[in-house]
């Protein structure tokens, strides 16, 4: 579903979709293997997919594939969840140059096309989305398709493809415990679903009881394991990427997207695409994809709009959508990267989803900041009351108020006196970046 309550041209019809089932959220296959069968399978269509799961950092390592793949002129389909502003964000039609969304009229078409096939059959929402994305993807020619799982793995919508061309699986850690298992080696399972026989699989750096999962994953399906700390190689050499494997070292630009786990998400796509021999990727499309590549809403600057205006003048405004302790780790050290260049008091407006760890998020930002300002995520029936959300950071000793809305905790930041402008970000879920993003004139393109 949308991280934006922004009214589209879709609402209407994602209201009627989502009705088709009681749950936002079913894992299981059944209902998507009856709506591909009645559509002709066309997902057996589809060619060159790579298969992205994992935690954190899915969305940036395929944003940093397509970046490189476009470089090298290669078509790229992309299918990404959850949208931003609009539903149109999860469709990306490859195009030699540069891929497009799918316009409003064709979306429709490929929307309305599912559910007169689906025939009224229970069926989530993100199940007939997927099927809507094999349906457009099936019907333009492309080199690749970039396919993100969208909860889980094993059980995921996506994991219907037979014969990807790649199996990638980003940082994993602890989230979405109420669908996935309450321990890493649980939601690692999940996770290392998507391997199948004989197909490359390229990993992240991961915890010891996590790759120990893929290891074995990867053994039982006889699927060659490229994992990083082992296969391959990224670090940080005088603010450059250097990566390293069997076939040689590449000296890289700093990746364009900001914090230090950006170099792991990119590492995390160069290995995959020298993995695959078959894609013959030149270095200079390697350069060029790693100092274009965007994803909006993770550690984003906001230097102009409604949003940005509604600030302290001068301030620094920053957006992440991180809300799991990953996620705020990977933040807090981006903020402490900004601190060490340039010092200045940090303000965090958070808002959070009732289904999070409140607590181990804030946590990550206990030494960075004492000021927290918690409020609702708009538009969202099970957002986390923000009382509670201020209740967990008192507990780490944080000072916090309670804002209606992030424009009225801007607007009273305005109102203070500092001695330098302050640096502000607002995070703790998609849902909020999307608001955010939506109210500050910025939606994706």
């Amino acid at each position: 579903m949308s991280a934006s309550a922004k009214t589209s041209p879709f609402s209407d019809l994602i209201a009627r979709l989502s009705s088709l089932h009681p749950a936002r959220i079913d894992l299981g296959l059944e209902r998507m293997q009856r709506l591909l069968q009645r559509l002709d399978h066309p997902e057996r269509r589809l060619t060159g997919v790579i298969h992205v799961a994992g935690t954190n950092g899915k969305g940036s390592t395929i944003a940093y594939l397509r970046s490189i793949l476009e470089a090298a002129a290669r078509r790229v389909h992309v299918y990404t969840s959850p949208y931003l502003v609009r539903v149109n964000e999860c469709f990306r039609l490859g195009r030699v140059g540069g891929g497009i969304l799918v316009g409003d009229d064709e979306l429709r078409d490929a929307f309305e096309h599912c559910e007169r096939v689906n025939a009224g059959e229970p069926i989530t929402f993100f199940e007939i989305q997927t099927a809507a994305a094999f349906h457009l993807f099936a019907r333009h020619p492309s080199d690749v398709v970039l396919l993100e799982v969208g909860l889980g793995g094993r059980l995921d919508a996506t994991n219907l493809i037979e014969k990807p061309l790649a199996s990638v699986i980003s940082p994993i850690g602890k989230d979405h415990t109420e669908f996935l298992g309450d321990s890493l080696m649980a939601i690692a399972r999940e996770k290392a679903g998507i391997i199948k026989p004989n197909v490359p699989v390229i990993c992240a750096e991961q915890e010891a009881e996590v790759i120990a999962v893929i290891e074995q994953s990867a053994r039982r399906m006889h699927a060659p394991l490229h994992a990083a700390g082992q296969q391959w190689h990224v670090n940080v050499e005088r603010g450059r990427l250097v990566y390293q494997d069997d076939r040689g070292l590449m000296d890289l630009p700093a990746p364009k997207l900001f914090g230090r786990h950006q170099f792991q998400n990119a590492g995390l796509a160069i290995a995959t695409l020298r993995a695959l021999d078959r894609l013959k990727i030149e270095p200079s499309a390697f350069e060029a994809g790693i100092l274009s590549a965007e994803w909006p809403a993770r550690m984003q600057r906001l230097v102009s709009g409604p949003i940005v205006e509604q600030g302290p003048q001068d301030c620094e405004i920053w957006l992440d959508g991180g809300h799991n302790v990953d996620g705020g780790r990977v933040a807090a050290a981006a903020l402490g990267d900004l601190e060490e260049r340039v010092s200045r008091p940090l303000v965090l407006i958070i808002g959070m989803m009732a289904n999070k760890d409140a607590s181990s998020f804030l946590a990550n930002f206990a030494g960075l900041s004492r000021h927290i300002i918690a409020v609702k995520v708009p538009g969202r029936d099970n957002t986390m009351p923000p009382e509670k959300l201020a209740d967990a950071a008192r507990a780490l000793g944080m000072r916090v108020e309670v804002s209606a809305s992030v424009e009225a905790a801007l607007r009273s930041l305005a109102r203070l006196a500092y001695e330098l402008p302050p640096r502000i970000l607002i995070t703790g879920s998609l849902y909020l970046a999307g608001h955010v993003l939506s109210a500050n004139g910025g939606e994706p393109r």
